[in-house]
């Protein structure tokens, strides 16, 4: 049985839902002390509580914080809070970087896939439908999560094209915004002894997916940052690993054009025959965190089920 010390907390940065809710929630269950950092709609808060509920009801020590983690201001009210919080023993045993703000946009125009098109008209006919029939119900069927059909619809891109500036702020934001928050966090003396720094990527760091140009140099940023923040860290305690997880169906990965198409193809290919979960990710987060993981440093680790060696 997993116990963390009482002394110890885990900063998550990004924490409202996917992969940080579900960390946040099973470090809580083994007795760490969280502190979650999102950034959220006063709308979306009814839907954000009930696991935030969860958290407070294993009696751990608790904060979250709506606000900008990105902005200055943002990070400097997070670290003020965080001393206030950890008290005079209380240290962060844990930064968890799952921030998903980027932008999602193409790099070059939307050249249709003719073949979707062609595809879609030949069974319509087949079948004596009007493809506009044909379209509706695999549009239908697609949002009900049958994915396997994402090759007969035509992905939207949409018309606008990255630009300098969403560039420049998605590598900020998913990516070596982290040497910001490690560099804030030692300079105050916040890290345990033995402190563990966690980022999240994914295939696309290696993949090129359309409208996930900026996401993937951002991906690319967040893992050169956290080598280097292995090595030169070290000697402070510090650990900094990347964890790479599956295709996981979270908020942020319906916000990725084509994400049916990206869950459905996840299905086919993971050895297990299903996609990963949140809670799967989070169970080897809670791992990383254990004395055991302290020879763990500067790797990138995929968590996957074994989705990353097998072939369609």
């Amino acid at each position: 049985m997993i116990e963390f010390d009482k002394n110890h907390w885990a900063l998550i940065l990004g924490g409202s839902s996917g992969f940080g809710l579900a960390s946040a929630q099973k470090l809580a269950r083994h007795g760490m002390n969280v502190m979650v950092v999102h950034r959220d709609r006063r709308g979306a808060m009814a839907r954000i509580e009930p696991g935030f509920e969860v958290i407070r009801a294993t009696g751990v020590g608790f904060v979250a914080l709506n606000l900008d983690a990105l902005a200055a201001e943002g990070r400097q009210q997070t670290l003020a809070q965080l001393r206030s919080s950890l008290g005079a023993n209380g240290k962060v045993r844990l930064l968890l970087h799952s921030i998903a703000f980027g932008n999602l946009k193409p790099i070059a125009p939307n050249t249709p896939d003719p073949r979707s098109a062609a595809a879609v008209a030949q069974l319509a006919s087949a079948l004596g439908l009007e493809a506009s029939a044909v379209h509706s119900a695999i549009s239908t069927l697609l949002d009900q999560g049958v994915g396997a059909l994402h090759t007969l619809q035509a992905t939207n891109y949409g018309d606008t094209l990255m630009d300098e500036e969403d560039m420049a702020r998605t590598i900020y934001a998913m990516g070596t915004s982290l040497l910001s928050w490690v560099q804030d966090l030692h300079r105050l003396g916040l890290f345990a002894s033995d402190a563990r720094v966690l980022g999240m990527t994914s295939e696309g760091n290696t993949t090129a997916w359309k409208g996930y140009a900026a996401v993937a140099a951002a991906k690319a940023a967040l893992e050169s940052v956290s080598r280097a923040i292995a090595v030169e860290f070290a000697p402070f305690g510090i650990r900094s690993n990347i964890i790479q997880a599956g295709v996981t169906p979270t908020p942020a990965l319906k916000l990725i054009p084509g994400s049916a198409g990206m869950q459905a193809v996840a299905e086919r290919r993971n050895p297990f025959q299903r996609t990963t979960t949140p809670e799967a990710v989070a169970d080897f987060i809670a791992l990383m965190c254990l004395d055991e993981a302290a020879w763990v440093n500067g790797a990138l680790i995929r968590v996957d089920g074994g989705e990353h060696i097998a072939a369609l």
